[in-house]
């Protein structure tokens, strides 16, 4: 008589609305892993409490199994190839999903946020204005600058490139996807566009 055998862990059904895109080994590519990174890079700039929101949304959300904990979450934001300890472990497409469903419910709770803060850049823009001139703003961007320059290896050429016009340039990008993210199937536009690089 064969003995029972335990379950195969189940798919969280907050990520079976997601599609696996066509990538070789069911992993995720360079630029996916990069470009979440920045996005949660994002999101501790604005003032959440840093990776404690993240895995407060991951309990939240019942994805404990994908992001059991802070070393967990460092593992996965370290495939990242332009951070410090860059680790060569990969990044599977269940734990990219988890990320970004975290990342979309984050944006959501920041909504009015995003909004004002890209509202006052434009308006900033317009009058010929440096962020500077709104306080809020400037905070957002000194913090992600901080963020950037303290978890990305300085030695990396990508890296390099980015003087504080471009951070503050590149912040103000990943604003607008966050807000992206908050919108009708957020989720499931902006799983999309990490793959096919269509972000609206």
């Amino acid at each position: 008589m064969q003995a029972n055998s335990p379950p195969a862990p189940s798919t969280p059904a907050i990520l079976s609305t997601l599609p696996d895109p066509q990538v070789s080994d069911k992993v995720c590519p360079r630029r996916t892993r990069q470009q979440i990174d920045l996005l949660l890079l994002a999101i501790e700039a604005l003032d959440l409490g840093g990776s404690e929101a993240l895995l407060v949304a991951a309990r939240d959300l019942e994805l404990q199994e994908l992001v059991k904990n802070r070393v967990a979450l460092w593992r996965l934001r370290t495939t990242n190839p332009l951070r410090r300890n860059s680790q060569r472990r990969s990044m599977s497409l269940s734990e990219a999903k988890a990320l970004v469903v975290i990342t979309c419910h984050l944006s959501r709770r920041l909504t009015v946020v995003i909004r004002q803060l890209l509202l006052s850049y434009d308006q900033l823009l317009e009058k010929q204005l440096s962020p500077e001139h709104n306080l809020r703003l400037a905070r957002y961007l000194e913090r992600f600058r901080a963020h950037f320059r303290s978890r990305m290896n300085p030695k990396r050429a990508a890296v390099m490139a980015y003087t504080d016009e471009r951070l503050n340039q590149l912040a103000m990008d990943l604003l607008g996807q966050l807000l992206f993210c908050t919108g009708t199937f957020g989720v499931q536009r902006l799983w999309s566009s990490l793959f096919d690089g269509e972000v609206a």
